[in-house]
């Protein structure tokens, strides 16, 4: 696994903003109840499965040392478990570090920012703070990114970091792999493709952009976390595949180690091989059973790919979500243009069973 002390280069952290950081921003701006239920963040209701807690437990005295060998060794279960090299694996904490690093790494001011909206906010809002160029696209009418127009986009600017959500947050929707694989034998020589797929263990029949990583293509970054389908958000692992030289560019932006209770904690759950399949068996059943229950109140949603769902509340959503939380219950944030259209993370059965009787009273009215 590449590492700072294997690159030999100094570095400085970067800030890591993820999905937690934008739904705290928005709910700040009114007065809620403490105890609110929170379905705003796709976080995982479980937490992190068992057999990551007693490894974590066992880790705990280790915690005074840096442990390099042992997120060496995670980053190598990490390769072989998605048939790359080891040097084509860097950790991080969680995906929203490794997407800063890249931010910082490969849009010089003339290479824009190129996506598609909405999408997960924090590339845009990063490569602007840094007054670099970015370029957004509206989604196509299924909700997928437009390949051809993110193609046209990096050729009109002999380059950019092209960033593609897969499944999209927060729409829940797909991009299909032949579209993507379109994308990356189309897009302009000096683009880089940056691949979020946080959320593609939701899904077993997405296929995944990795394949453009071990097949060789030097212009293509994957970006997987820990956070969503694993429940381990507050632990911060994440990880960037890509080739090495793409990464080397990336490292002095990267911090120098992530928390050994974290690497432990990973290590034992991808070594589970019942953990995703069980997780997304329980986790859709609940989301399914959602679905049903909007279907029957006459609520039309866009067909839910991960761990959430966009409902069409049929008015601003921003009232609903004030309403909502008001109720007891937080539901995701306003994802403009989609003015009409609430993001709600799928939880446990209480807390849905919380989220059917507020939404009730809020809509309803």
């Amino acid at each position: 696994m590449l590492t700072r002390r294997r690159f030999g280069a100094l570095s400085f952290s970067a800030l890591a903003a993820g999905e937690a950081a934008y739904a705290k921003r928005y709910l700040e701006r009114s007065k809620f109840p403490t105890n609110l239920t929170l379905i705003n963040s796709n976080e995982n209701p479980e937490g992190p499965p068992a057999v990551s807690i007693e490894a974590m437990k066992k880790a705990l005295p280790l915690g005074g040392r840096y442990r390099d060998q042992d997120m060496d060794a995670l980053g190598d279960e990490i390769a072989e478990m998605e048939k790359i090299k080891g040097e084509e694996v860097m950790l991080a904490s969680g995906s929203s570090e490794v997407l800063n690093c890249a931010i910082f790494a490969f849009t010089p001011e003339k290479f824009p920012v190129i996506t598609c909206v909405p999408v997960f906010e924090m590339p845009i809002e990063t490569a602007q703070a840094m007054r670099h160029p970015v370029v957004t696209l509206p989604l196509k009418s299924n909700y997928a990114f437009d390949v051809q127009r993110l193609a046209e986009e990096s050729k009109k600017s002999t380059g950019g970091f092209i960033y593609l959500c897969n499944p999209n947050n927060p729409t829940s929707t797909i991009t299909p792999a032949a579209d993507i694989d379109w994308l990356v034998a189309n897009m302009h020589e000096n683009a880089i493709l940056a691949v979020d797929e946080a959320y593609i263990h939701f899904d077993s029949k997405i296929e995944s952009a990795m394949k453009h990583v071990s097949a060789g293509k030097r212009r293509v970054i994957v970006f997987r976390t820990f956070s969503k389908i694993y429940g381990m958000a507050g632990l911060r692992v994440g990880f960037a595949c890509a080739k090495a030289d793409l990464l080397q560019k990336m490292m002095p932006f990267r911090s120098n180690s992530i928390s050994v209770v974290g690497v432990y904690a990973a290590s034992a759950a991808i070594n589970d091989p019942t953990v995703i399949t069980e997780r997304r068996q329980r986790l859709n059943g609940t989301r399914d059973r959602l679905c049903g229950w909007l279907r029957q109140q006459g609520f039309d949603y866009l067909e839910p790919h991960a761990n959430f769902l966009m409902i069409n509340v049929k008015r601003g959503v921003r009232g609903v979500i004030e309403g909502m939380a008001k109720q007891g219950v937080a539901v995701g944030r306003p994802f403009p243009p989609l003015h009409q259209m609430l993001r709600v993370s799928v939880g446990s059965e209480p807390d849905m069973a919380r989220f059917r009787a507020a939404f009730e009273r809020v809509v309803r009215t």
